[in-house]
């Protein structure tokens, strides 16, 4: 190693080939034990832990700590799989934190998307808004909606259990949905995700129907953008040739950390 090489990126090389070996969530020690350890000033300490987190390697949450990162696994936007299958197919445990669970009135989305039938009429919705875990990481909020009559999702399990599995069980199977993608920051979300205010996020406001063709959620899923990403498939077409065929290219897919 150059001896002219920058003092702290010979101590960020070192913590790279340490975090090779580390797992997906291990502290990692904090500025003042990386001082100490390598004998020199908090501010070299850091500038070698700020190029880990500019990599996605290394996460800093207020209040707690840093901890290792590795690369999200991508989950198939263009297909439907609940939050929970995907955590269990990641090897993941899915949990959540109840926020809210009630019956309230709809907003103006809410009754167009699961009371398409109704223009101005008051209508009621089901509303469940919870953090959504990977193990211990707060992965995402989820404000979810469904038709009043699906009370009965009130009594489910909200923490560790499925809301889709809910559903199919009391013979309604979500089938077909459409979702749009937006962004924003954390703001006063930030809290109950251990981030700053300013985290980017990525924002999927999602509608489903079930077998029959009828509207059975609408939900808004707010994901740390770092925690939770997106893959898209899509072909490759000639100049001129998209609007020939009438579409745009692929399909969409999604993921978390």
């Amino acid at each position: 190693m150059a001896a002219s090489q920058p003092l702290y990126e010979r101590i960020e090389k070192q913590l790279r080939r340490r975090l090779e070996g580390a797992a997906d969530g291990d502290p990692f020690p904090s500025e003042s034990r990386l001082a100490q350890e390598f004998g020199v000033s908090r501010m070299t300490a850091r500038a070698a832990l700020v190029r880990l987190e500019r990599d996605g390697l290394l996460e800093r949450v207020p209040g707690r700590g840093s901890f290792v990162r590795h690369a999200p696994a991508a989950r198939p936007v263009g297909t439907l799989l609940s939050f929970h299958d995907q955590a269990r197919a990641l090897g993941r445990t899915p949990r959540s934190r109840v926020l809210e669970a009630t019956v309230r009135p709809a907003s103006h989305q809410e009754r167009a998307a699961l009371y398409p039938a109704l223009t101005t009429q008051p209508a009621s919705v089901v509303a469940i808004s919870r953090v959504r875990l990977f193990d211990d990481l707060p992965v995402a909020i989820e404000h979810a909606t469904f038709p009043a009559t699906l009370d009965a999702l009130l009594t489910a399990d909200l923490e560790t259990g499925s809301l889709h599995q809910t559903l199919r069980r009391a013979g309604l199977h979500p089938t077909l949905g459409s979702s749009v993608l937006t962004a924003r920051t954390a703001d006063d979300d930030a809290p109950e995700l251990d981030v700053d205010r300013t985290t980017p996020m990525l924002v999927e406001t999602r509608s489903i129907i079930d077998q029959h063709g009828n509207p059975l959620e609408y939900t808004i899923s707010s994901y740390v953008a770092h925690r939770y990403a997106l893959k898209v498939d899509f072909s490759v077409s000639a100049p001129g040739h998209a609007s020939d065929r009438g579409d745009s290219g692929g399909d969409a897919v999604s993921r978390p950390a």
